[in-house]
């Protein structure tokens, strides 16, 4: 079934949106998505968060009418959701996940993933044009996506570093249907780093810690998804060697604005989004 995305900016009516997930509290996308419809003057449209697991999805997806412009899916949705979606695009198949449910006037929903638009948009903005040897920390669906990032930034021959190699096989299934050849490495914290220009951690908050004692070049760009609380003790090692690190927000920023264009089909207003997220995060903090 074909999605017409553009039938979602024809309709004059209230629309919705949600992001689905659990735990789902601690999610910023209602911050991104809501500034976004402000910014747009899509007053009739209404962005909220709801607890979801994988048993609930398929149901919760079943019983939405045609008001809903589409989902944001976060953990333990984006393997999952695959299987509601009458059409998956060509990049969320090939990273094996999706983190954006895009519904049509039709009724028709598209499975879609805007983490790796996130990813390599938070990379542009911090000047990254060109990578040389990239890192990967971890081999999880972030890891997944942070290939196909690489790719669309011509890097297709990354060093992934875990602790257990056994447990790499749907990241080496995305690396074949991407037509990427990484190095899969399990000296996670027992060796020290490969040198690199650019390395991407997608491991848990705290999870990297042990690697703050590396030996940074300042030469070195450090992109840590995690984003709370911030400078993790990576990013902070890396800055303080004359690095340049990268926060989950930027992440999160750039893929809530993708979402936003797939569900609107207007361009994400990334600066009033970027205004919200800032004082969000500094509100959480007091």
């Amino acid at each position: 079934m074909n999605v017409d995305n553009s039938a979602t900016v024809a309709a004059p009516t209230a629309r919705k949106a949600a992001v689905l997930g659990s735990p789902i509290r601690h999610s910023l996308s209602p911050v991104l998505h809501s500034a976004a419809y402000q910014a747009l003057e899509l007053d009739g449209w209404h962005y909220e968060m709801i607890e979801c697991d994988e048993a609930a999805l398929p149901a919760l997806v079943g019983q939405m009418g045609s008001e809903w412009a589409g989902l944001s899916l976060t953990m333990p949705l984006k393997r999952v959701v695959l299987a509601v979606a009458d059409e998956v695009t060509p990049l969320a198949r090939a990273v094996g996940a999706a983190n954006t449910l895009v519904f049509s006037a039709a009724g028709g929903r598209l499975a879609d993933n805007t983490d790796v638009a996130g990813m390599a948009g938070a990379l542009r903005e911090a000047g990254v044009t060109k990578i040389e040897q990239a890192v990967i920390l971890g081999a999880g669906g972030t890891a997944q996506g942070a290939l196909a990032a690489l790719r669309e930034m011509g890097h297709l021959t990354p060093i992934v570093v875990v602790r257990d190699v056994s447990r790499t096989g749907e990241l080496r299934e995305t690396a074949e249907r991407l037509g990427m050849t990484p190095t899969i490495s399990g000296g996670l914290f027992a060796e020290p780093l490969p040198a690199a220009d650019l390395v991407i951690s997608t491991l848990p908050g705290g999870a990297a810690d042990p690697l703050s004692s590396s030996a940074w070049s300042p030469g070195t760009t450090v992109l840590d998804v995690v984003y709370a609380p911030w400078p993790t003790a990576l990013a902070g090692s890396a800055r303080a060697a004359g690095g340049t690190v990268i926060s989950g927000l930027t992440v999160l920023l750039h893929q809530a604005a993708a979402q936003v264009e797939l569900m609107t089909g207007r361009p994400g207003p990334v600066e009033a989004m970027r205004t919200a997220l800032v004082a969000a995060v500094a509100a959480r903090q007091r």
